[in-house]
């Protein structure tokens, strides 16, 4: 997997050279701004300046995880006392969309999470400044999260109300705020950068063209609803108000017709983590208050759900030998991207991509817009022979002549013939 990874990289290799955030595997010279506003991943860039490499995202997207569980922990044993703080924050940690969000390329939602989880921390500690100064900067992680600035805004007023404390101007201001962001990016900021002039991704929410049975659709949503409060909070979290805080991100997943956004693959649902198990604190202590002694067990119980999904989840590759070594096809496919030189244009299908990112001009196969790559660079897992490979270049390119370089691991490399693509030796 490393089409997310790729994009990424390739903006935030522009911004570490001061340019602006041109992602190319989206188009030649696509500014990633027209596609989604996520201007927070720039703060990447002084780390990638010094480390030019996917690995840079990836272990920043890991740390940013990783933080995310101290205002869990810390809030949960504040108010839970320290085992039980203990156990919420395991879940937490090991909870499957953190596992599959981290097992997964590299997403911007990495900031937004520990963001989420200081901002409700400081509402259930009653410091409402401090949680809209969590909360406002959620804006700039992604578009869409301006609705949940709002929805932090709806629970803040609500929290204040119950603690007879005057926070509504803080709350109306959080919710305005929240609101107009998210409106003045879609409309202004990415149609700006966008080339067609409009947000591309409307289609994604538009019935029109036939969308999915309706049936699916909600055996789909219960599925992935029961993941996100079953085995994390034992459906205690519908107690809380908290749990507002996720209805933007399962509205917008729910009301699309596409289909990978109803699932528990991939990234999807790690901004929900810090909402239920904070909402689960929440809910412990509500029914603390009101001497319900089953929800002094939860917090152990979600612990003991999440380690024994481990089994079933990327956690598990880290009990496996094979896991720490590195097989011989991959060197093989490294030493033949190897010979691409630096600052070539590459157009590349999904496996090479993230090896070539940090050092070359990377294109996605068939999306080149007259541009001649280079070298053409192609996992090939079924494989296919030298003469097929260069008949599928002439077909991408009909004016140009690619040759067959070599193939290892998996990977076919070509070259174009008298354009300058000569594979280093």
């Amino acid at each position: 997997m490393s089409w997310d990874l790729g994009i990424f990289e390739q903006a935030v290799r522009s911004y570490a050279h001061f340019q602006a955030p041109v992602v190319h595997l989206k188009g030649p010279g696509t500014n990633v701004l027209g596609d989604h506003f996520s201007p927070v991943t720039a703060l990447l860039a002084p780390f990638y300046r010094v480390f030019p490499s996917p690995v840079t995202l990836l272990v920043a997207q890991a740390l940013l995880f990783a933080v995310s569980a101290v205002p869990v922990t810390r809030v949960a044993a504040r108010l839970l006392g320290r085992r039980r703080g203990l156990a919420v924050g395991v879940a937490y940690g090991v909870s499957w969309s953190v596992q599959r969000a981290v097992d997964f390329d590299f997403h911007k939602i990495c900031f937004g999470v520990p963001l989420i989880a200081f901002a409700l921390e400081a509402l259930l500690r009653e410091r409402w400044p401090a949680a809209a100064c969590w909360a406002a900067p959620l804006v700039l992680v992604k578009e869409d999260l301006g609705a949940t600035v709002a929805a932090i805004g709806v629970v803040l007023f609500l929290r204040g109300r119950r603690a007879q404390e005057k926070v509504t101007p803080l709350a109306l201001g959080l919710i305005g705020f929240g609101v107009l962001a998210s409106a003045f990016a879609l409309s202004v900021v990415i149609p700006e950068f966008n080339t067609s002039g409009s947000y591309d991704y409307w289609n994604k929410i538009d019935a029109e063209g036939g969308g999915p049975a309706p049936t699916i659709l909600l055996e789909t949503a219960l599925r992935t609803l029961a993941w996100v409060l079953v085995p994390t909070t034992g459906l205690l979290a519908l107690r809380s108000p908290l749990l507002l805080v996720a209805l933007p991100t399962l509205g917008w997943r729910f009301v699309s017709h596409e289909e990978h956004y109803w699932g528990t693959d991939w990234h999807y649902s790690a901004v929900l983590m810090p909402v239920v198990f904070l909402a689960l604190v929440d809910s412990v202590q509500r029914s603390r208050l009101s001497r319900r002694g089953y929800a002094d067990q939860l917090p152990a119980a979600a612990a003991a759900a999440g380690l024994a999904l481990c089994t079933a989840l990327p956690m598990a590759g880290l009990t496996e030998a094979d896991t720490y070594r590195k097989p011989a096809w991959v060197n093989g496919a490294e030493h033949l991207l190897d010979r691409v030189p630096d600052d070539a244009t590459v157009e590349a299908n999904i496996g090479p991509i993230s090896r070539l990112t940090q050092r070359c001009r990377v294109l996605w196969i068939g999306d080149t817009r007259g541009v001649l790559p280079d070298y053409i660079a192609l996992h090939e897992p079924n494989g296919r022979t030298p003469d097929q490979l260069v008949d599928y270049a002439r077909q991408l390119h009909p004016t140009a002549r690619y040759a067959h370089v070599g193939s290892a691991g998996g990977v076919e490399l070509l070259a174009r013939v008298g354009g300058g693509g000569q594979a280093a030796a």
